[in-house]
């Protein structure tokens, strides 16, 4: 039986984990063969251990150009001019966020050329989020704009289809009725909000009384790769040995997003998607330099409270539990995807279309996301939770 074969592009996990969730699309196809390859990166150094534990099909990269796909699927651009397929982009994270200030490649990341039409080659089809994307992409590369397709926002989609299973997930992770779940983001990079946890985690541990508060830490799987896994943990030991919950990079971290009472993070995805579940924001890094201005990021920065240096945490995080009003947030959540709840539908159009065979005849609805693992217990002789 011929198959036709369809290419994952993994650089990093990141992208990884949003090419997952397209590719469970093409699930229980038979006419379809999935496989994977992972192209140099400088935060790919974890890309091989996360496609082992798909027990997936990988093929050296240095192969990859010397074969023929039918589809090739990426969220990044380094390498893909050498593919010979079919090529749909996608953004790796919400929206395009990020600037870059200096040098060569500077301008908003994913909006660049380099990012649109690596080495200069036209890809079959750009996924973006929102109409007003079309906007961005037409005034940073016009040539693009004819492949651009509005597809929506996967992650947004899931978090949306998960929201009524909140009190599970809480369940799942351990926490106790009436414990207030605080998860602090951190993106990548110098300005994120991980750049200042030699400040933060201190606070995190010292004035958050217990059993009342359970902490979680979300941080970027780019400063896993960045720094090293040894490195990291190193840096959040105290952490761990004071029962703070530590998301591993290869988690899903949506379902601890959904758990949360509030939210301290900074100008990433993970804080954006955080308007969805409710928890209130308190932004400990939005640094004006990193952030698109014309993103709903800027405009989250221009509105969350920010974190003071000089003020007891706990008054803090009930100070954004009081003046919180998810209503006044619903701009910045629109702005995530003008297609929610669609982006199921319009990928697999997208994919089967460039594919060239008949969509499977059922409805693609986004699914719940699974229970999160529980978070670690409280440390040695500090006594577990309790109402």
């Amino acid at each position: 039986m011929g198959r036709k074969k369809v290419l994952a592009v993994v650089h990093t996990v990141t992208y990884g984990k949003r090419l997952l969730e397209i590719l469970s699309l093409l699930e229980t196809d038979f006419r379809l063969q999935v496989v994977f390859t992972a192209p140099p990166h400088d935060f790919g150094d974890d890309v091989p251990a996360f496609l082992a534990r798909l027990g997936s099909v990988v093929l050296p990269w240095d192969q990859v150009p010397r074969m023929a796909f039918d589809l090739a699927l990426a969220a990044g651009p380094r390498g893909v001019q050498f593919i010979d397929a079919p090529l749909i982009t996608l953004p790796h994270g919400a929206n395009y966020l990020k600037r870059v200030t200096s040098g060569a490649d500077a301008g908003v990341a994913g909006l660049r050329r380099q990012d649109l039409l690596p080495g200069g080659r036209m890809p079959a089809a750009i996924g973006v989020a929102h109409r007003a994307d079309l906007r961005d992409l037409a005034r940073a590369c016009p040539e693009a704009l004819h492949l651009a397709q509005v597809v929506g926002d996967p992650v947004h989609d899931r978090i949306t289809a998960s929201l009524p299973l909140r009190a599970a997930y809480r369940r799942a992770l351990g926490l106790a009725e009436g414990q207030k779940l605080v998860v602090a983001v951190s993106t990548w990079g110098a300005h994120s909000s991980f750049g200042r946890f030699d400040a933060l985690l201190p606070r995190l541990i010292g004035e958050l009384p217990r059993p009342h508060y359970r902490t979680a830490l979300l941080v970027h799987p780019n400063v896993w790769a960045g720094h090293g896994a040894y490195q990291v943990r190193s840096w959040l030991a105290r952490c761990e040995q004071q029962g703070i919950g530590i998301v591993p990079p290869e988690a899903d971290w949506r379902s601890v997003l959904i758990a949360a009472d509030r939210i301290i993070g900074d100008h990433g995805s993970v804080t954006l998607y955080g308007t969805l579940t409710g928890a209130p924001l308190l932004l400990a890094a939005s640094p004006a330099q990193e952030i698109n201005p014309s993103s709903p990021a800027a405009e989250l920065a221009a509105r969350a409270p920010a974190l003071s240096p000089t003020h007891p945490l706990v008054d803090q995080l009930d100070y954004v539990a009081r003046v919180y009003r998810h209503e006044e947030y619903a701009g910045i959540r629109s702005r995530i995807t003008s297609e929610p709840g669609r982006f199921n539908r319009n990928m697999r159009t997208l994919m089967y279309r460039v594919l060239g065979v008949g969509e499977p005849a059922h409805e693609p609805s986004p699914l719940p996301l699974p229970a999160p693992l529980p978070l670690a217990p409280w440390a040695s002789g500090r006594g577990e939770a309790s109402a």
